[in-house]
């Protein structure tokens, strides 16, 4: 059924962008028997052209799947993840669509939005901004957490109900919070290199001084170590992989102990892998990719 759904007649490409559920066909590749694909959309959310990129497994073609989300780093767009971490063997595999949005607005000519690597333009943070110039476009959070998926239910092969979220450094931040702010929404959770404590670091601290204000407090909401101090939803089984001659681990930007600490009070099962040798590269994400795809199936194919 997805093969119809892709072909360039197909309304997919063709309808008014004023529909929200419009997708535009970017690229498309065969991989791993599956297809690796990117689209365009206008996101009423952040309010401009978004890209995503959807890894869609042989199993689409006759069944329902479960969906696993992909949030990258900073300075990263949609292509990152799809063409280094090598996902995608696993994901046909265990018959998971993954899907990788894009990591800011973009083009939204707001003064300053790519003046620095560490703000702005591909360092949304998973957020919703409540400052100016900035609360009109970046609203991350909303846009992965309740525009995406209805846009994606609404165009492939999905199983609603089984959703899990992943992602690295910022975007493992943006995971961990995603998870831990909606109780049972994601069905499981991973990262690589999160950051972990964003209010204590100098990434953390930059990002949301400008997008939510001075009042710190406001903070806490995108914080997955304060997050987890007042999780009390279902169980939920996180996995993370540090490399431990990551630079930004050494300059006390992941903070992962605090997150770790406490989880353990709190007794939220965490395995928490520290990989010697491993750095903060793609290179580190592709080693251990397989095994973070087999966690995800564990709870997704349950």
């Amino acid at each position: 059924m997805w093969l119809q759904l892709s072909s360039s007649a197909h309304p997919l490409t063709e309808t008014t962008p004023f529909n929200p559920m419009a997708l535009t066909l970017v690229s498309s590749n065969k991989c791993a028997g599956g297809f690796q694909k990117v689209f365009e959309h206008e996101s009423t959310e952040l309010k401009c052209k978004m890209k995503f990129a959807v890894y869609l497994p042989p199993k689409a073609e006759t069944d329902k799947c479960a969906v696993m989300y992909w949030l990258s780093g900073l300075t990263c767009t949609e292509q990152n993840f799809i063409t280094k971490a090598g996902s995608q063997l696993g994901a046909a595999e265990h018959g998971i669509i993954i899907v990788a949005p894009d990591t800011s607005p973009r083009g939204c000519n707001i003064e300053g939005e790519d003046e620095s690597w560490d703000f702005g333009t591909g360092a949304g943070f998973y957020v919703n901004a409540t400052q100016d110039p900035w609360k009109t476009n970046y609203r991350m959070y909303a846009y992965v957490t309740e525009e995406l998926p209805k846009l994606i239910n609404a165009n492939f092969p999905t199983d609603p109900e089984k959703m899990s979220i992943s992602g690295h450094s910022m975007g493992g931040h943006g995971a961990l919070i995603c998870a831990l702010k909606n109780p049972g929404k994601y069905k499981a959770v991973s990262a690589f290199a999160p950051i972990c404590n964003p209010m204590q670091c100098p990434w953390g601290q930059k990002a949301f001084s400008g997008y939510l204000g001075p009042d710190r407090s406001t903070w806490e909401a995108y914080d997955a170590t304060v997050l987890a101090a007042s999780y009390s939803g279902p169980q939920l089984d996180i996995l993370i992989d540090q490399g431990r001659d990551d630079q930004f681990l050494s300059a006390s930007q992941l903070l992962p102990d605090n997150l770790i600490a406490v989880c353990s009070e709190k007794k939220i099962p965490v395995v928490f892998r520290l990989q010697p040798g491993y750095d903060h590269s793609y290179f580190f994400i592709y080693s251990f990719m397989n095994d973070h795809i087999k966690h995800h199936a564990k709870y997704l194919n349950a």
